[in-house]
């Protein structure tokens, strides 16, 4: 069993009965144990509509009811389901706002289950990921995750993670428009990015990103900016959060044409989005 410890905080309790699950049948797959969710409750009151729909992809029965009811006292309506292949075919059916997904998962991994849907959907995915393994949490960003949080976690804090990628992928703010630098166009209305007219596949996150670089070209942003405005927490010397999501645009967005970086940084201090023909002085870009 699970329980909310002071804080909110997951923790194990070998105490107390399971709560009550069913036998489901999700797209013809064979019948698995799935909680009941916050959105059958909430489909039962007839308050479904307008919240915000989270989809959770993780293997434990107890920790997802926990969650569903967490959840649902906090206004989302959450489902969840206990494999990868129904959590891929979940992802897939257009009917969620974002992705809680952990690594470990019989049918096929958590990694899989990302590069299955970063290959059709930029919705946001949030991983689960065991204290530690700072090698998961790495490849998980890589792959195009938004963000992650280790378990044990605070459920709190997984809510507040959940909020801020979700709002990473809501229209910015004002009447919308363009950004132009060089062959690279950033549309803030429709939430485009093109290079030389030919588009770029961008998650919620690495677009945030790129548009408060552009908007601020030729300035330093330090690394602490950039994780409130984007990640929507402090910096920490020991999240590689940033510079994994830069590593990705580089790889995205390329250089200009004569070969040049389009992001450059100061080692230590933050990111500058460089002019074309116009380098800025920075120091020597640190190693990836």
């Amino acid at each position: 069993m699970y329980s909310a410890k002071g804080g909110n905080e997951i923790v194990k309790d070998s105490t107390g009965p399971a709560k009550k699950c069913k036998e489901s049948q999700t797209a013809g797959l064979p019948f698995r144990r799935a909680c009941y969710t916050s959105r059958e409750r909430a489909d039962a009151r007839g308050e479904a509509n307008g919240m915000r729909r989270i989809l959770a992809i993780d293997d434990d029965v107890e920790l997802c009811e926990l969650l569903a009811a967490f959840f649902s006292g906090e206004g989302f309506d959450f489902h969840a389901v206990h494999d990868g292949p129904a959590g891929i075919h979940e992802a897939l059916s257009g009917n969620y706002d974002a992705v809680i997904l952990d690594v470990m998962l019989p049918g096929c991994n958590g990694f899989e289950v990302l590069r299955e849907i970063r290959s059709k959907s930029r919705m946001p995915v949030l991983m689960l990921t065991a204290k530690g393994e700072h090698v998961d949490r790495i490849v998980g960003l890589e792959m195009g995750a938004d963000d992650y949080v280790p378990k044990p976690f605070n459920t709190r804090e997984l809510a507040a993670r959940v909020r801020a990628v979700l709002r990473r992928t809501e229209t910015s703010s004002g009447d919308g428009g363009t950004v132009e630098i060089g062959d690279l166009l950033l549309d803030t209305k429709s939430r485009s990015v093109s290079i030389a007219g030919k588009p770029v596949e961008l998650t919620g996150t690495e677009f945030r990103m790129l548009e408060l670089l552009m908007v601020s070209a030729g300035e330093l942003l330090s690394l602490d900016r950039i994780s409130r405005e984007v990640l929507g927490r402090r910096h920490s010397p020991f999240d590689r959060s940033i510079g994994v999501h830069v590593s990705n645009l580089r790889r995205k967005i390329g250089t200009y044409p004569d070969e040049s970086d389009r992001i450059r940084n100061v080692r230590g201090e933050g990111y500058v989005f460089v002019y074309p023909d116009r380098p800025e002085s920075v120091k020597e870009r640190e190693p990836e």
